[in-house]
């Protein structure tokens, strides 16, 4: 019999549940998937039963097989996406849909709170950026278009106090860590911010109790099989649970996730605020913070350009297992392009981005094209694009005084020799590939072992994980991608004004049909954040 902790790990488009041995290794895994909602543009939901009834089931099922393989279940963990808003009674049922983080409706909140000078201070205070994503600005938007119902909603939380309804009978709580994305958290002071809730039009009183996220809880009677009074560890956020499920704790180790969306991480032991407001900071415990920045486009640029430049390929509407294959064949062609490919750069911001500069309304662009450019370089220089990006957030480290020197990576895109060889020239680092494809529930796993006692060293998940032999980063490859990364920041600031007018210009797009096939993260996160 193997002691075992279930993770229960709620994403964008899919939760998963998987049992870990205090060794590290995987007894069981599931995953339960449900449908991002686009209603309108700019609109990014999910229907919160969907959420409960999929941590229900993924619990469920895991337990199920952990009796299968005559296991014992110690604890139960939780993880949890970052920057949603859901309306709630005082019993914890959702009154709406939940607004995940990918929702820009409140991008005219954000601009305010700009132009009033108050986004640095309130990000040094409360580690968010005052972005669209976060459920700052939302109960802004709330404030602004529905007041009344921001007033009588007796409580608003987020998909960790949604998960928590179901799975515990315990009072309305919340863990450090997504309170620290909430926007609305003073890290520092350790209390619900008063200028930021003046922002946003909320009370105390509507929003959880913050605890440790080692905090232990009891299950509900009865539930998934499981004995009643189990412990549930109420768990933390997706993005640093990633750096712990992937062994990067240590000073000078940092997480990469890269599938739909990326984001790169690296753990300190305080909160910090740096002095450009280019990263967020989020709890993993209260003596571990997660410093970094988070993406919105990453794979999702690569399957955009399958569904838009592939003709010539059998299956050019492919979903699924048939898209990963489709994703495959372009990354492939795409080798036959050289590092910078001729001359050609891409923003590749389809979904508007985050970090580093955290500014609302960015849009794509490729720049210097030519005839004699081809799809290869279309689909490389995005990719090149995306690293870049994530370079650039390395860079606001360094800036910082932030050493790292090595990389861990996970995410379905790092699958790709492309993705990886690219990654690792842009940061001019070497970056592993984590073993394991479940970094976030691990890391709720583990933390959930440090909870109940049996992991006292968090650091010391960095021997439990195994990663792939480092890709170090080719000289040439990265000394032009230093040369081009000024060039970026420069031009996707100086297109800001000329995408507004564009915007004002054009009708409101038609929504596109959502991803659902597997987690739009990180991570955020996820990603993940």
């Amino acid at each position: 019999m193997t002691d075992v902790v279930i993770g229960i790990d709620t994403g964008t488009t899919a939760t998963k549940g998987i049992a870990a041995g205090l060794d590290g290794k995987l007894r069981a895994h599931v995953s339960v998937h449900y449908p991002l909602a686009v209603p309108a543009a700019g609109r990014a939901e999910l229907d919160p039963a969907h959420l409960r009834d999929a941590a229900v089931k993924a619990l469920t099922d895991v337990a199920a097989a952990c009796r299968d393989n005559g296991d014992r279940v110690v604890a139960v963990s939780l993880s949890a996406f970052l920057h949603a808003l859901v309306p709630m009674d005082t019993a914890g049922n959702p009154l709406g849909p939940l607004v995940t983080w990918a929702d820009a409706r409140s991008g005219e909140q954000c601009d305010r709170i700009l132009e009033a000078g108050q986004a640095k201070s309130l990000q040094a205070r409360t580690g968010t950026p005052v972005h669209p994503m976060s459920p700052l600005t939302k109960l802004a938007w709330w404030r602004d278009n529905d007041p009344d119902l921001l007033r009588d909603t007796p409580r608003w939380g987020g998909v960790k106090e949604l998960i928590l309804s179901a799975l515990t009978d315990e009072p309305f709580l919340l863990d450090l860590s997504v309170a620290s994305g909430t926007g609305l958290y003073d890290i520092h002071a350790r209390r619900w911010d008063p200028e930021a809730l003046e922002i946003a039009g909320a009370r105390v009183g509507q929003l959880a109790e913050v605890v440790p996220t080692t905090t232990v809880l009891r299950l509900k009677k009865g539930l998934a099989g499981l004995p009643d009074g189990l412990p549930l560890i109420i768990g933390a956020a997706d993005g640093p649970l990633a750096n712990l499920g992937v062994g990067a704790t240590p000073a000078g180790v940092a997480a990469i996730s890269l599938g739909t969306s990326g984001a790169l991480r690296t753990v300190v032991d305080r909160p910090t605020a740096d002095a450009d407001g280019r990263l967020f900071c989020y709890a993993l415990t209260e003596d571990r913070w997660v410093i970094g920045g988070a993406v919105n486009n990453a794979g999702s640029v690569v399957r955009w350009a399958g569904q838009s430049f592939a003709a010539g390929f059998e299956r050019p509407g492919a979903e699924g297992e048939d898209a990963d294959e489709l994703d495959a064949a372009l990354l492939m062609e795409a080798q036959s392009a050289p590092p910078g490919s001729d001359g050609l750069l891409c923003l590749p911001y389809l979904l508007g981005e985050r970090a580093p500069w955290w500014r609302s309304g960015l849009r794509g662009a490729y720049l210097g094209l030519r005839r004699e450019h081809g799809r290869a370089h279309l689909v490389r220089s995005a990719v090149e694009g995306v690293c870049q990006q994530l370079a650039l957030v390395r860079d606001s480290f360094a800036t910082e005084g932030f050493a790292v020197s090595e990389v861990r990576a996970t995410g379905g895109a790092v699958a790709s020799e492309l993705w990886v060889g690219v990654l690792a020239a842009a940061l001019d680092l070497p970056v592993a590939v984590a073993d394991t494809p479940e970094g976030t529930a691990l890391g709720a796993c583990l933390l959930g072992w440090h909870a109940v006692g049996e992991l006292p060293d968090l650091d010391h998940a960095a021997a439990l994980i195994g990663i792939g032999e480092p890709t170090v980063p080719d000289p040439k490859n990265a000394d032009l991608y230093r040369r081009l990364r000024p060039l970026i920041e420069q031009s996707a600031l100086a297109m800001i004004d000329t995408v507004k007018e564009l915007d004002r210009l054009a009708p409101p797009p038609t929504p596109a049909i959502p991803v659902t096939g597997g987690r739009v993260d990180a991570t955020h996160g996820g990603e993940k954040e």
